[in-house]
C-alpha cells in the first residue's frame, strides 16, 4: 500500500487530496502535516513513499524548505503543490529537487496522475506550466542567463533585487553572512554583472521578482 503524506497549510487543500487518494485501493496510510517542519518532523517518524509538498505565497521559504527536505530523503518522491502557476515557481521547484509540479487551482484530481508518475520514477508537471520545464536538456535561450545559477544562488539573486540586504537574507535562510555573500559573488561572476542593481534590472526583466 502506498504511503502518502499531506503538508500544506490550507486545511481544505489536505482534505480534498485526501478524499481524492482515499478514493483507490492502492493508496494506504494517508498522512497530514499542516507545515514544513510538522512534515519533517512526520518523515522521521516513519518511511512515506511520497511527499506533497504544499508551498504558499512565500515562495522562497517553501523552496528552502524543500531543499532541505531533498537533502535529508534524497530517493523520496515529492511532488509540489505551488501557489500560482508560473514558470519561475516550476522552475524553482524542480531545481531544488521537486519531481512534480502542481499549482492549487489545477483540478484536485490531477494530483493521482502526478502522483503515479513520479512514482514511476518521471517527472510531471501541471499542463498550465511551460513544458520545457520538464526537459532538463532542452535549449536555453541565452539571454537567461539565471539558468547557469544553483539553486541557492538564484534564490540570494531574487532576494537581492526585492530589496532585501545580505544580513535580512541570512536570518530568513538560517545562513551566515558570509555564506550568503559568497552565494551573492558567484551569483555575480556567472551572470556577467557587477551589481545589485543589474540584479535588480534583470530579475524585474525577467519577471523573476514582483
Amino acid at each position: 500500500m502506498i504511503k502518502v503524506l499531506i503538508a500544506d497549510d490550507q486545511p481544505l487543500v489536505r482534505s480534498g487530496l485526501r478524499s481524492i487518494l482515499a478514493a483507490e485501493q492502492d493508496f494506504g496510510s494517508l498522512g497530514e502535516a499542516e507545515n514544513s517542519e510538522r512534515a519533517v518532523e512526520r518523515l522521521q517518524e516513519e518511511p512515506w513513499d511520497v511527499l506533497i509538498l504544499g508551498i504558499s505565497i512565500q515562495v522562497r521559504g517553501g523552496i528552502d524548505a524543500l531543499s532541505q527536505i531533498r537533502k535529508r530523503w534524497p530517493e523520496l518522491p515529492i511532488l509540489v503543490l505551488g501557489f500560482r502557476p508560473e514558470e519561475r515557481e516550476a522552475r524553482l521547484a524542480i531545481r531544488a529537487g521537486a519531481n512534480g509540479y502542481l499549482t492549487k487551482s489545477d483540478p484536485t484530481e490531477e494530483s493521482m496522475r502526478a502522483i503515479r508518475r513520479i512514482l514511476s520514477g518521471k517527472r510531471y508537471i501541471s499542463p498550465t506550466v511551460a513544458e520545457t520545464l520538464v526537459h532538463t536538456d532542452a535549449p536555453k535561450d541565452p539571454a537567461d542567463r539565471h539558468t547557469e545559477l544553483s539553486t541557492r544562488e538564484l534564490q540570494v539573486m531574487c532576494m537581492i533585487a526585492s530589496g532585501k540586504t545580505v544580513s535580512e537574507i541570512a536570518r530568513e535562510t538560517h545562513l551566515s553572512v558570509k555564506t550568503v555573500s559568497t552565494y551573492r559573488a558567484r551569483a555575480l561572476e556567472k551572470m556577467h554583472m557587477r551589481n545589485n542593481a543589474e540584479f535588480t534590472r534583470y530579475a524585474i526583466e525577467k519577471s523573476l521578482v514582483g
